[in-house]
């Protein structure tokens, strides 16, 4: 059981209150900076929290922060480029539904970033993205980010990156938490084709389980990713001076692959719904299997106890008594009854 801190804590609080909403954490946490322009890029690791601020000679400034646990820092990093208190109260709530909101200085992107681990679960954590004049912050719940393509684009200097400004640094953070999608898709379709197949060939009670799995796997993405549309579509429509008017074709792409995104989300749930139906049907049609046979075996056996039970009474002068012939033509008569019984249910198609 992991301990979660929940919004009731902020009940009664004055808006703008700095209270983290989440799994509880002690652990440190750890900042990134980039600093680029032209072909010079320069990174650092865990600077000093002072020394932050935003770029006042042209150049572009990431800085990647890993937890948000520490309400300290948060604080120290709107002091430091001037952000919003409601944005820092955001940034604290890791409950957040994704969304866009522009605060005329900066434009603040919430996200749900998810990944893939070796065990084939998947991890969920929130990303909040602040876009600002000449510098994105981006602000990790755990850590386990997937920005580490953007990260060697930088280092190495490739593609258009470094000659671009923050707003587009801005489509390459989101578009790699995008893309990252799917692959957790990808993942989850292999596990409905597989559970498919299994219930069709061996439904358990443990295949029940997995098929519930799945769904409420599929209702968090669904959650995590329909409200991202709406998102995209405003940071392609924008009309934020921070956002110049080229990159907003990369967002607009960035759109597409969310919709798409969603489809799948929605075929993958018709998927699992119809793995539920199958799996109730499989266990009806092998619950009637097994009453179709105790009935043929019942029916056959009816008046074969009939005769049984006739001669079984013990009366002095009962027909056949004392004939050498009476037990061997008993069974025989119980003989051709039964295979005339089973003959006549053959020609019924009733087995």
């Amino acid at each position: 059981m992991k301990l979660v801190a929940k919004r009731s804590r902020k009940t009664g609080l004055p808006p703008g209150t700095l209270v983290h909403i989440g799994e509880n954490k002690t652990g440190k946490v750890t900042i990134a900076t980039f600093n680029y322009a032209g072909t010079r890029c320069d990174e650092r690791q865990d600077p000093p929290l002072d020394g932050l601020a935003p770029p006042t000679d042209g150049s572009v400034t990431w800085v990647d922060v890993g937890g948000v646990h520490k309400m300290e820092v948060l604080e120290s990093f709107g002091k430091q480029f001037q952000l919003h208190s409601l944005l820092l109260e955001d940034i604290a709530n890791t409950d957040q539904r994704p969304k866009l909101d522009d605060y005329e200085t900066c434009l603040f992107l919430v996200m749900k970033m998810l990944s893939v681990t070796d065990r084939q679960d998947i991890i969920v954590e929130q990303v909040s993205l602040v876009l600002g004049r000449n510098f994105v912050l981006s602000f990790q719940e755990n850590g386990t980010d997937v920005f580490k393509p953007v990260r060697d684009r930088l280092r190495g200097g490739k593609g258009r990156l470094r000659q671009s400004g923050a707003d587009y640094l801005l489509y390459a953070l989101v578009d790699a938490i995008v893309d990252q999608y799917f692959a957790v898709l990808e993942a989850l379709g292999e596990k409905i084709e597989a559970l498919q197949d299994l219930v069709v060939s061996d439904p358990k009670p443990e295949t029940l389980q997995q098929i519930h799995a799945l769904k409420r796997q599929l209702l968090f993405l669904r959650r995590a990713v329909w409200p991202l549309r709406e998102a995209m579509n405003g940071l392609s429509r924008s009309e934020c001076p921070l956002l110049q008017e080229p990159t907003k074709v990369f967002f607009r792409d960035v759109y597409d692959h969310v919709v798409q995104i969603v489809d799948t989300i929605e075929t993958l749930r018709e998927m699992v719904s119809a793995c539920l139906d199958i799996y109730l049907s499989s266990i009806s049609y092998r619950l009637n299997a097994v009453m179709k046979v105790l009935t043929i075996i019942t029916t056959i056996f009816m008046p074969l106890t009939f005769i049984v039970g006739v001669y079984g009474m013990n009366f002095e002068h009962m027909p056949e008594l004392q004939w050498k012939w009476g037990y061997p033509a008993v069974l025989g008569v119980m003989a051709v009854v039964g295979v005339g019984m089973l003959v006549a249910f053959k020609k019924k198609r009733w087995i």
